[in-house]
């Protein structure tokens, strides 16, 4: 029997490993509900990820692929600390189908996922159903999985596979945006005409990249903004379409409103159009919608 199925201390181990990354939130809702159209799997309803929910956890992964279960085993509730109530914990042995991205996979991987029960309080039947995981690879245990979290373990579609890779196509390319950590420095500069103007957001980045973002004030006429991701400050940059990987940097990560002691402004009146410019940014972003918790990278 794989070491992976044996030992009770592992099992345990492993348990509470994926607990930890939970946050009180994330803990009632570990697990998107799995949905499959495979005979013996029963259906949930569930509302569709949104690209917030794929990009954050491809984000979090080390390795991404479909695969499909070959069969549950279900944790005992002395194995599963934290588990919230209506879910149960499975070990789950899946046959690997393709790898999207991250290193080669066995034929065989196996983990823990967290699922909801069903109506009657039983655990789904989801032996050959299809899969979509999120996951980082354990060190010194090949074919060992750990989820990004608890519900990293999604159900498959050629149109949830599709829109994962194009976000991994995004993500991997030399062209990514970084990841955003905060607002740098805010700074508004009046024109020579009433209502003239040029608000300009530098923005901290995860590996000091630049990312700035402007917005031109002119009379008569509609505030423009636009993203920059290099060193010049571009008076011509645009808008990142929505759900884009552009787009998903700023709008989940940019605070709702400008930060005290972020703008460099002059006067009370430069920092007050400073403010009025961020805000307008945000509006403009929208949203960053999602089904379930953000994951923690």
């Amino acid at each position: 029997m794989p070491a992976f199925l044996s030992p009770f201390p592992l099992l345990i181990a492993a348990s509470v490993a994926l607990t930890a990354g939970f946050s009180g939130s994330s803990a009632r809702a570990q697990n998107a509900p799995i949905r499959s159209d495979v005979s013996g799997v029963t259906p949930h309803t569930a509302t569709p990820l949104t690209y917030a929910d794929l990009a954050s956890m491809a984000d979090a992964a080390e390795v991404v692929l479909r695969a499909q279960v070959r069969k549950t085993s279900r944790l005992k509730p002395e194995q599963t600390p934290g588990l919230a109530p209506g879910m149960a914990r499975l070990l789950v042995e899946a046959r690997t189908q393709t790898v999207l991205t991250g290193p080669a996979m066995g034929e065989t991987v196996r983990y823990l996922a967290d699922v909801p029960l069903d109506a009657k309080g039983k655990v789904p039947k989801l032996s050959k159903a299809v899969v979509l995981l999120f996951a980082r690879t354990v060190a010194g245990r090949p074919g060992e999985l750990r989820l990004v979290d608890g519900g990293a373990q999604i159900a498959w579609s050629g149109e949830t596979e599709m829109r994962t890779r194009a976000i991994l196509t995004e993500m991997l390319s030399p062209e990514a945006p970084p990841r955003v950590i905060g607002v740098r420095e805010v700074l508004y500069v009046p024109g020579n005409l009433v209502g003239e103007g040029e608000t300009q957001v530098f923005l901290q980045t995860e590996n000091n990249a630049p990312v700035s973002i402007s917005v031109i004030r002119r009379p008569g006429m509609e505030r423009n903004w636009g993203v920059s991701l290099s060193e010049i400050v571009d008076q011509a940059a645009r808008p990142p379409a929505r759900d884009t990987l552009t787009w998903y940097r700023l709008a989940c990560s940019l605070p709702p409103s400008m930060p005290p002691g972020a703008s460099l402004s002059g006067s009370a009146a430069q920092v007050r159009a400073a403010a009025e410019d961020y805000a307008f940014v945000v509006g403009q972003l929208g949203e960053c919608t999602r089904t379930r918790p953000a994951v923690e990278r």
